[in-house]
């Protein structure tokens, strides 16, 4: 098959993203926008802007029926999904299919079998991969509680259908377990209209590990290494790395080839990711698969030199992979930082506002991938990730160095952001040495929450130094810093 024009349906950063690439491979581009959205990179960099509607922005974006008639009205032959809103949904992928609209990623009947934690587990267990010991509603809904308890604790409590850490409970005490399920069974049905459970044992200090697959449909499947991505806040990932420090080379070996095997066992096409919870003993067991780009994917492009996106494009096409297992370098070390609009201070409440000065830092082994302009605004409208920040050393000492420099450089003058606080995470001597776990940041919650560089106040300062004046208006600030060439100067 032959795809000449793309539509994205997505947003932000990983919209401008696939554009790039898909550009560069001489594809006519088109991506969405809702009527009431800012202008962002993705837009300018679009052969073709889309208007959608709806109650709401997301409502808009995860409206099959107005996307799928966007793409058959612009005569779009493929549609990328990005991550987030319909990248994991079948019915999305079904009403591609009957509009003969090619989706960049696997079958609606893939997505369907690993979208559901339960019948996933299942499928994987059958196979004779490792899961961890676990009771699912499903199977008998009159004995879960009691089958639950046989688990043991700490247990973990999942909604069916879930993702993204929502719904998800830690239980540790008998007394406690019945009003948990209830609660996790109520977001799960708020969440992802499905209140189905399951529990599995809670892995104590565990780390969290995945490995990116790719497939072609056609037999051929292959991994691009392994993540690390244990640095979370409430189940939800702010920092990744590769390789992950905790893993010799036979580990890395069993736990990548592991990925491998359960995505042929599907006969995968596209990109996907199979995670893992990794025990302090060295043993792991799926956590679940997601069918679709994972965000973190820059620090694995950055390791291998693959262009994952051209990847997923080329299998769309028919063709197949364009490298084998050997032909896939693990070269240096890579991490990224996920840059938010929310305030670490107040319990990472959601900051708004309008970007008065955006200088987003470069320089060798820095990469930006980034959803926002000078000079635009920041809403509750969708999610609060603004941009990644990626840095690629020979090693994972030279790699946090420069994330530190590049973070410290990073200047959204206008809203608040969480850049002080991945600093303070990067800087941390456990982090450094790599003793981490997916409750680091919970353990550390009073160590890690001291206040940012108010770049407002050092602007100002900086100017007054060199101009021997104050500045008193904040909206002088961003013309003094460009004349200073930034402030750290």
């Amino acid at each position: 098959m032959t795809i000449s024009k793309l539509l994205v349906a997505n947003r932000g950063e990983i919209a401008a993203r696939v554009l790039r690439t898909a550009k560069a491979r001489g594809l006519e581009t088109a991506v969405l926008r809702h009527v009431a959205e800012q202008e962002g990179p993705a837009h300018l960099i679009a052969d073709e802007v889309v208007m959608i509607d709806g109650p709401t922005p997301v409502a808009a974006y995860l409206d099959i029926s107005q996307i799928v008639a966007a793409a058959t009205k612009i005569g779009a032959d493929a549609v990328h999904p990005g991550y987030g809103f319909l990248s994991e949904n079948a019915g999305f992928v079904a009403a591609l299919e009957r509009a003969g609209v090619t989706f960049v990623g696997p079958t609606s009947e893939v997505i369907d079998l690993m979208g559901d934690k339960v019948r996933a587990r299942a499928f994987v267990e059958e196979r004779g991969f490792p899961v961890a010991p676990s009771a699912i509603e499903d199977d008998d809904p009159a004995s879960f509680v009691e089958r639950a308890r046989a688990v043991g604790y700490p247990l973990l409590i999942k909604p069916s259908a879930g993702g993204g850490g929502k719904g998800m409970r830690v239980v540790r005490e008998d007394s406690t377990l019945e009003t948990e399920i209830e609660t996790a069974r109520r977001e799960g049905e708020r969440y992802f209209g499905d209140g189905r459970l399951f529990v599995e044992r809670y892995i104590e200090r565990p780390r969290h590990i995945e490995v990116q697959v790719m497939g072609d449909g056609q037999g051929n499947v292959v991994h691009f290494w392994e993540r690390e991505c244990s640095i979370q806040r409430r189940f939800q990932k702010i920092i990744e790395e590769t390789p992950s420090p905790a893993l010799t080379p036979e580990q890395r070996g069993e736990i990548c080839e592991t990925a491998a095997g359960i995505a042929r066992a599907v006969n995968y096409r596209g990109a996907g990711t199979v995670e893992f919870i990794y025990a302090q003993d060295g043993a792991f067991y799926f956590l679940e698969m997601n069918t679709r780009l994972q965000v973190e994917h820059p620090v694995t492009e950055m390791v291998t030199g693959f262009d994952l996106v051209a990847e997923q494009l080329r299998v769309a096409a028919g063709e197949c992979l364009s490298a084998a297992q050997a032909d896939i370098p693990q070269i240096g070390h890579s991490i990224e930082l996920r840059i938010c609009a929310e305030d670490a201070t107040a319990d990472f409440r959601p900051a708004i506002g309008d970007i008065l000065l955006l200088d987003e830092p470069m320089g060798e082994g820095i990469r930006v991938d980034s959803g926002i302009l000078d000079g635009g605004k920041v809403t509750t409208d969708f999610d609060p990730m603004l941009s990644k920040l990626i840095v690629h050393g020979r090693d994972r000492a030279q790699a946090i160095t420069r994330a530190r420099n590049a973070v410290q450089n990073y200047v959204v003058l206008g809203v608040t952001t969480n850049t002080g606080y991945l600093d303070e995470i990067l800087a941390h001597p456990d982090f450094a040495s790599g003793d981490v776990s997916t409750g680091f940041l919970a353990e550390q919650s009073e160590t890690l929450t001291a206040p940012g560089e108010d770049v407002s106040d050092l602007l100002m300062a900086a100017a007054a130094l060199s101009d021997e004046r104050l500045v008193s208006d904040v909206m002088q600030i961003p013309e003094m810093y460009r004349k200073m060439g930034g402030w750290r100067n």
